[in-house]
């Protein structure tokens, strides 16, 4: 039996931060109610090309984008704005254990389904609210992306080469960070209101917002403002707090390296015949090599340009050095590692049975996640509204 088996899950949310977070329950067995605007569904179904295509090499409706964040799900079409649509949806809330939804804030109150109107009826109910701003403050009422919010929240104005470098300038992060990080927070607030529905018999809201989120992941950048007094700059792919920790070029390729500590570092010297850098008083400790990091990290670059990566990276590990190649997204995905770790899973879907999606990396040793189900087309559930929706997942 799967770890949330018997959790209902009411997902009203589109796009990606809720889904997200409601595929994450499915993975660990809840049963998840998708539901969609009749015309179209959820935007990420047009969010292609590439589509999925069937056997006979023809593009199908379902988009890369959906079939990333919908597995699991059973899709239900509901016009949320007709009167008969939103008694639908409040009957099914006063079956769910959890209620995820992203509207702007107050359209769900003129639908009858915020938190207080829906509470009401079920007291048990977990209601998840996901926005760009949350459900106060004065941009509450403002649309959030999170392209936008990672603007915003300072996550771009570290991301990318520093200013005087070829490509300088800031950068969104090359995947929607902010969305997925809200979506594992969503996880994280829904089970704890679980948890503590256990004692108290009560639900209650989790408010999630993308610029919280933002903020909250800054971590050590964040720290170093608040703690130091220091705005932190880009450094393209070097680290402000750890050096050596960032890219070099070697003689055909750039691969990473990353010394955490300050023995790592006497190994690193002596690998590069330079064992007098680990006893240099510009470079013994970490501390130092970060305020003499320009001067050491061109004494490294020269070494690294004179063999190829391959060397490198086969030396560096013998040496017990963290170092690692640069993959593209293919090459990442046929690690031999990520194999290892079923990572990769068939999910044989209606439109080709060869479908195949990146698994789930939570790894439970008596209760482990299960891929019950494709993505589902829109609609595809309809006729269980007729019969059972809360029925066996």
């Amino acid at each position: 039996m799967s770890a949330l088996h018997g959790l209902r899950v009411l997902d009203l949310s589109r796009v990606l931060a809720g889904p997200w977070a409601s595929q994450t329950l499915a993975d660990l067995g809840a049963n998840v109610l998708k539901i969609e605007r009749p015309d179209g569904g959820d935007d990420t179904r047009g969010w292609g090309p590439p589509w999925l295509e069937s056997p006979e090499g023809n593009d199908s409706q379902e988009s890369a984008y959906f079939l990333c964040t919908n597995r699991g799900k059973r899709s239900f079409r509901i016009d949320i704005q007709s009167a008969e649509g939103q008694s639908r949806l409040r009957e099914l809330a006063r079956g769910a254990d959890v209620l995820i939804e992203n509207f702007k804030v107050g359209a769900a109150a003129r639908y009858g389904l915020d938190y207080k109107s829906l509470s009401s009826e079920n007291p048990g109910l977990v209601y998840c609210s996901i926005t760009g701003f949350g459900q106060t403050g004065p941009l509450a009422a403002r649309p959030g992306y999170d392209f936008l919010v990672q603007a915003m929240g300072g996550l771009m104005s570290v991301t990318g080469e520093a200013d005087g470098q070829p490509g300088a300038g800031p950068q969104k992060v090359g995947v929607a960070l902010t969305d997925i990080m809200t979506g594992l927070y969503a996880n994280v607030g829904i089970l704890a209101a679980l948890a503590e529905r256990e004692r108290s018999g009560l639900g209650q809201q989790v408010d999630l917002a993308l610029l919280d989120v933002t903020a909250a992941t800054l971590a050590n950048q964040a720290s170093n403002f608040l703690v130091g007094g220091i705005t932190p700059t880009r450094l393209g792919n070097a680290h402000p707090n750890i050096v050596p920790y960032q890219s070099f070029r070697a003689r055909d390729r750039d691969f990473i390296v990353a010394v955490g500590n300050d023995a790592q570092f006497a190994r690193l010297a002596i690998l590069l015949d330079k064992a007098d850098l680990a006893t240099d008083p510009r470079f013994t400790r970490n501390a130092d090599r970060v305020l003499h990091r320009e001067v050491l990290i061109a004494v490294l670059a020269e070494c690294f340009a004179a063999r190829d990566a391959s060397d490198w990276l086969a030396a560096l590990e013998a040496a017990g050095i963290p170092a690692g190649p640069i993959n593209t997204v293919a090459e990442a995905l046929s690690e031999p590692q990520l194999a290892a770790r079923e990572m990769i899973v068939d999910l044989p879907h209606p439109d080709n049975s060869d479908l195949r999606v990146v698994g789930s990396p939570i790894k439970l040793s008596r209760t482990p996640v299960s891929y019950h189900r494709p993505p589902p087309r829109l609609g595809e559930h309809d006729e269980d509204l007729k019969l059972d929706p809360w029925g066996d997942a």
